[in-house]
């Protein structure tokens, strides 16, 4: 046994001092050395500073896996964009303000629009200085490295070149794989009150997201009249968009209530719709917490969720803005919404429904969806959208309307249900649509929108580890009652001083496609565990 490990050890010593294993320690410490310099030179030296409107913007780019754009709005926050893959990062601070350059905005307003219309030259001029500064800084970091550690030229050569491979195919990976629609879906992190200011007017983006430029210089151009006004400036009013704010399972937080009223003022709403459970055990003693709903000044849509009782139902609609709908509709501006309360009352999470309700044919929830989808039908004018609880209502719904909102999972989701094919029983048991229905007779795909918790799930919020971000969204439809774009807010612990708001414009990236006999993989009728 000792001859044997000699006899290893042995061979082992001779493969370590072969030609071609010393050949290949000296190339892979050619090779760490000259990423340690392409990183050190990156993060070091590859910064650059352009005049970008009224602003002096500092742009660098670090090694980064994901890629990316961050542009830094002090003290307004940031803004995220999607722009390219890594393994790069660019990073753009809008921190430092030309005073001539603002004070010459201030007294001509058109001036503001002109630098808007530069800005993608300034920006495209920057980037292309930053890489070749970068490129420079790598190779010339790498070829110093390599010569204080080997003193050899041929090794210092071949550090400097593959430096230049490096950084050269990291640069062209990520101009190669740029996504100028990126600008359209920011996501936004700061303060709640200069979101929207700070995004923009989600119908002109919408409309537009083709045009690169326009869009970068509508980006600029708001920031530009934030600093110039010192402080937040109100979103541009679109006299033909209607903006919806959607909230669900509030729980009895009531936090909440400042997070709705920030919001209705900074998005300027026309209307919240709440999908149910705004209180936790539906009892008389929570009725008093609904009593906020008319403290606000739009109108307050609500539907009953499973927590929700009859007595809180008749609270809310005691509210002189509040419009309950159970199984009717209503208009908002040229939006009509249609609505129908949870068919179940389960304040307890622990219950479970019965087992002759398991099934998809007895499911309240699927009857309560059907039930709703024969109204909008027989509606004599066209319904834009739908309101239920639970996700597993919605099935029926397809085809009928173009977006359904929902609640219950305290989970945002989007996806997008099929049409139902009719059976013959189904066809003779459901009475015939009215002749002024158009929208019922032509199939129609059924955008599903599923909200998170703007309560913060109540008190379970609280079981978890980290405490259940509060959610809700802003969405926005033209005067065809089409939806445009919307806004997905996610606050965290720290309440309304910090938010995180992600854009999404419809037609921009595809959606998945979801079965509507099985929603998240459970079937309809049968409530998921929590």
């Amino acid at each position: 046994m000792t001859n044997k490990i000699s006899q290893l050890t042995a061979a082992a010593g001779r493969a370590w001092r072969h030609a071609w294993a010393r050949r290949l320690r000296v190339w892979a410490a050619v090779l760490l050395v000259s990423l340690t310099g392409v990183v050190i030179g990156t993060m070091l030296l590859a910064q650059s500073q352009i005049p970008v409107g009224p602003f002096r913007a500092d742009m660098s780019i670090s090694p980064s896996i994901q890629g990316g754009t961050e542009v830094d709005i002090p003290p307004l926050g940031s803004l995220h964009l999607d722009s390219h893959d890594g393994p790069i990062h660019l990073k753009v601070d809008l921190g430092s303000l030309d005073q001539q350059r603002t004070e010459a905005l201030i007294d001509d307003p058109t001036a503001i629009s002109a630098a808007g219309q530069s800005a993608v030259d300034d920006v495209t001029r920057g980037v292309l200085q930053l890489g070749l500064r970068a490129l420079g800084a790598a190779i010339g970091c790498a070829l110093i490295l390599s010569a204080l550690i080997f003193r050899n030229i041929r090794r210092v050569a071949s550090a400097g070149a593959l430096a230049l491979v490096v950084t050269g195919g990291s640069l062209g990976l990520a101009a190669g794989t740029i996504r100028p629609d990126s600008i359209s879906e920011p996501r936004y992190e700061g303060l709640l009150v200069n979101a929207p200011a700070v995004v923009g007017d989600a119908r002109r983006i919408a409309d537009n997201y083709g045009r690169y430029a326009d869009q970068l210089a509508q980006l600029v151009s708001n920031v530009s009249r934030i600093y110039t006004t010192v402080s937040s400036l109100p979103v541009e009013p679109s006299g033909n968009t209607t903006r919806i704010l959607h909230v669900s399972d509030l729980h009895l937080n009531p936090a909440s209530w400042n997070v709705i009223k920030t919001v209705v003022k900074a998005w300027d709403i026309d209307a919240v719709v709440d999908t149910g459970d705004i209180v936790d055990w539906g009892s008389s003693a929570e009725t008093t917490y609904v009593n906020s709903i008319g403290q606000l000044d739009v109108p307050y849509i609500y539907v009953r969720g499973n927590h929700d009782s009859s007595a809180i139902q008749a609270a809310v609609a005691r509210q002189k803005n509040a419009r309950v709908l159970d199984n009717a509709t209503t208009t908002i501006n040229n939006l009509t919404i249609a609505g129908i309360s949870d068919p179940q009352f389960t304040p307890d999470k622990s219950e479970t429904p019965a087992a002759n309700d398991d099934t998809a044919a007895g499911s309240p929830l699927l009857n309560s969806g059907r039930q709703l989808a024969t109204t909008i039908a027989q509606s004599k004018t066209k319904v834009g959208v739908a309101l239920v609880h639970d996700p597993a209502m919605a099935p029926p719904l397809a085809g009928v309307v173009p977006v359904v909102l929902a609640g219950h999972t305290h989970k945002r989701e989007v996806s997008l249900l099929s049409p139902q094919t009719t059976t013959t029983d189904e066809a003779s048991s459901s009475p015939a649509p009215a002749p002024s229905a158009p929208t019922a007779q032509a199939p129609q795909p059924t955008r599903l929108l599923v909200e998170g918790s703007t309560g913060g799930a109540g008190l379970r919020g609280l079981e978890k580890e980290e405490p259940t971000p509060l959610q809700l969204s802003v969405l926005y439809f033209d005067e065809n009652q089409t939806l445009k774009a919307y806004d997905d807010i996610q606050l965290g612990g720290t309440g309304e001083s910090n938010v995180e708001m992600q854009r999404k414009v419809i037609g921009l990236e595809p959606e998945p496609t979801t079965d509507p006999s099985v929603f998240n993989g459970v079937t309809p009728g049968i409530r998921p565990s929590r």
